[in-house]
This record gives C-alpha cells, sequence and structure tokens, in this order.
C-alpha cells in the first residue's frame, strides 16, 4: 500500500532523512519508533507530501505521490492535484488540528462534503457513525473546546476516516495528552487495526506497538536502523543502536 524509495530530506545543512526505504502492506500495522530528531515525523510529512522529500520517492498504492513520470523524469504536481492525492491518505496529529469554531460533526463533515462533493445528508449520517465509532457520538454538537484532549483526538481520528483513506498516518497521537487520556485514543487505534485499516503509527507507546504492529521500525539519524515483527525487534533486536534505545526506555 506505500512504498518509500530512497527518501532524502533536508532542512538548510540539517540531513533529516538520509535514504529512507519502507514498505507498508495493506491491511498492516507499521510502528515507527526512534529517538527524537531522527527523522520520524518528516518520513510521515514526506509520505504525503506535506514535506517535499530532495530524493526519492514515495507511491501510495501504486500512485506516485507529489509527482508523475514522464520520459523517466520525475515532475511534481500541481497544488491541486496533491490535495486530491491526499485525500487517500488521512493524517492524524498529534495536537488535533481541529477547527475551533466548527462543532465536532461540523469538523468530521467539512472535508468529505467539500472534497467529494457529496450530498450533506449522507455525509451527514456517515459522519455520525464515525463519531460513534470512536465513543463520541453524544458530542457531535459540542465545540472542540468542551472536550478532553483524549476526546479531541479521538474526533481528529474520525475525521480522517470521513475521506475513507488507503491509509492513516498517526503522527504521535498520544503524545499532547495527559497520562490518563492516552488509553481511549489507543482503544480506538486497537480497533482499527482489528478492522484492517493500513496504518503508519509514529509512537513511543512501546507496549502497544507490540500488542498492535504488524511490523515495528526503528529510525536513528535519518535511516531505517531495523525493521521486522515485534517480537524480532523489540525482544531480540540485531543492531546495537536498537538495543541501546530500547535499554533506555523499557
Amino acid at each position: 500500500m506505500v512504498e518509500v524509495r530512497g527518501v532524502h530530506k533536508s532542512f538548510g545543512a540539517l540531513e533529516v532523512l538520509r535514504g529512507v526505504d519502507l514498505t507498508v502492506e495493506a491491511g498492516h500495522v507499521t510502528a515507527v519508533l526512534g529517538p527524537s530528531g531522527s527523522g520520524k515525523s518528516t518520513l510521515l510529512r514526506c509520505v504525503n507530501h506535506l514535506e517535499r522529500a530532495d530524493r526519492g520517492h514515495v507511491a501510495v498504492d501504486g500512485e506516485l505521490i507529489g509527482y508523475r513520470r514522464g520520459r523517466g523524469v520525475l515532475h511534481e504536481l500541481k497544488e491541486r492535484q496533491i490535495l486530491r492525492q491526499r485525500r487517500a491518505i488521512g493524517f492524524v496529529f498529534q495536537n488535533f488540528h481541529l477547527f475551533p469554531h466548527l462543532t465536532v460533526l461540523e469538523n468530521v463533515v467539512e472535508a468529505p462534503r467539500f472534497a467529494f462533493r457529496r450530498p450533506a445528508a449522507e455525509v451527514e449520517a456517515e459522519a455520525r457513525a464515525l463519531l460513534d465509532r470512536v465513543g463520541l457520538a453524544d458530542k457531535a454538537d459540542v465545540h472542540p473546546r468542551r472536550l478532553s484532549g483524549g476526546q479531541q483526538q479521538r474526533v481528529a481520528i474520525a475525521r480522517a476516516l470521513a475521506l475513507r483513506p488507503k491509509v492513516l498516518l498517526f503522527d504521535e497521537p498520544t503524545s499532547a495528552l495527559d497520562p490518563e487520556l492516552v488509553g481511549e485514543v489507543l482503544d480506538v487505534i486497537r480497533d482499527l487495526a482489528a478492522g484492517g485499516t493500513t496504518m503508519v503509527i509514529v509512537t513511543h507507546e512501546i507496549g502497544f506497538a507490540r500488542e498492535v504492529a504488524d511490523t515495528v521500525v526503528f529510525m536513528d539519524e535519518g535511516l531505517v536502523v531495523e525493521s521486522g515483527p515485534p517480537a524480532q525487534v523489540l525482544d531480540a533486536p540485531r543492531h546495537e543502536r536498537t538495543r541501546a534505545f530500547l535499554d533506555k526506555v523499557l
């Protein structure tokens, strides 16, 4: 479903990604671990072209993201075409990014209504079903400021799902939450994993990664150092850098 090939990304003199390769199978969950500054979030942002890779490319379901290939050369798409591609790539940010002036229901309805020009009644019915799925059916008419952080993040997940994406990207979805609210968000992600949603999750929740991930990827200094099943990467890591990281966080 997702193919990342040879992706490099620098910000000025700082090389953040140094040739990343990653494959995510359809219906699988990939958890990306690593220390701060290892390039995890930048990698996610390159997948949906929020950041433009300096070299390499990304494909989702066989379609190049942000580019078309012509005569062996990649040509960047126009912004309108990139926005169309992003419909297939749901993104859940660590700080929610809900529209404060809209109700919960309006936040979820906004994108599918205007991206696909679908009938309002149809979109609203689906949005209410999604809010029920994340346990917030009774909050449809509430504004985000009246919600806890965990509830806001669950609304953000419902909003991402409303576009019926092929893959969901999570950028540390629990890092901005108080500890007692983490579980409610992880429960929703568990439900999505059980339902076969393709996901890439940048997380520091090692136990959660062990539980839900099909593949665990460890990144350091802009590279994928190690990847494999959770039992291999987390319990018997092959690389010294992976072992040192896990010794500190477990």
